[in-house]
Order: structure tokens, then sequence, then C-alpha cells
């Protein structure tokens, strides 16, 4: 049971780190260091002062440069590949009771998946915004994915199941979407 817990919690995270790659990773350490998730062997060190320092820094950083219009595409650029390293992270760290093999298969496949996923999807909506706007509109995309971070790393660690529910709601839709702009004039397979 724990395992399974520890799988929903890393999701919930790593979908979290494709909307922001600190945010999760910071509250991930909070939770650690105030005892509400266990970390697994080896990722102690996400729980410790240095890495609160660290990453309450890194979180600082990367929301201001997200306000600013031409840095936050640069960020895209860079977010894209280390979403999916944070995803994994965050999700190989909280699986405490899987044998190693399974655990980093899940962290790569879900974890990492799941956040370079979310992540190419806002990265493709910036770029749109961006197109449309000249930049205007990102301010409102950047306030929303900082929510979405950060309400979804706390429901991730708080509330696991609901985080996950949360997690798949927001897949569907984007499925959805890409079908309906697939086949527009309602084509589907006939």
């Amino acid at each position: 049971m724990e395992a399974i817990l520890g799988v929903i919690t890393g999701v919930g995270l790593s979908a979290a780190c494709g909307f922001r790659i600190f945010v999760p990773l910071l509250v991930l350490n909070l939770a650690a260091m105030y005892g509400y998730v266990h970390l697994a062997p080896g990722f102690e060190w996400i729980g410790g002062s240095y890495a609160t320092v660290a990453l309450a820094t890194a979180t600082l950083l990367e929301v201001i440069a997200y306000y600013i219009p031409w840095l936050d595409n640069m960020m895209d650029a860079i977010a894209s590949p280390v979403s999916v390293i944070a995803g994994t992270i965050a999700t190989a760290s909280v699986i405490t009771d899987m044998p190693p093999s399974l655990k980093w298969m899940v962290a790569i496949i879900a974890g990492g998946g799941i956040a370079g996923l979310l992540q190419g999807s806002t990265a493709a909506l910036r770029a749109k915004s961006s197109l449309l706007t000249g930049g205007a509109g990102n301010v409102g995309i950047s306030t929303l994915e900082l929510a979405g971070s950060t309400v979804t790393a706390i429901l991730a660690v708080i509330l696991p199941v609901i985080g996950l529910i949360l997690v798949a709601v927001f897949g569907v839709y984007l499925i959805v979407k890409a079908v309906r702009r697939r086949f527009p004039n309602g084509d589907r397979g006939k």
C-alpha cells in the first residue's frame, strides 16, 4: 500500500513539475522537513535545510523569470528537458517500498513522462500566446501555471488521491483538445 501511495504522490508532484520545476520540489522539501512525506533512501537530502535554501532561491528566480515576456519563452526551452528530470526525481524520491528497478521504471515513465507532457503543453500554449498577444498574455499564463503547480504539489502531498484525480482530469482534457484539433469537423474515425 505504501508503494502505491508513493507512486500516486510522485505522479502528482511530477505533474506539478510540468507547470513549474522548482515549486513542487520546494513543496516536497517542506513536506519532508515537517514529516508529511517520507523520502526514499538516498533522497533524504531533499528534506534538508540546505535544500530548502537552494530550492526557495531557485523557485523565486523561476517565478520571476516567467513574468519577463522574452525570458519566459527561453525558460520553456530550458524547462522542457529539465522538467522530465525533476519529475523523475520527484517520483523516485517518494516511492519507498518498491524494488529499485521497478521504482526507476515507474519514476522515468510515469514521473518524467507526465512532467514532460505537461511542460510541452504549457510551452506550446505560451508560444501561441506570444504570437497572438506579443507576450502580453503570458503573464496570465504564468500566473495560472504557478497556481496550478502550487495547488497540485500541495494536493499530491496532503491528499494524494485527490491530486491524482486532478491530474487525470487535466490529462483527459488535453487528450480531448488534441483530438478535436486533429479532427476539427467531427470526423473522428468515420
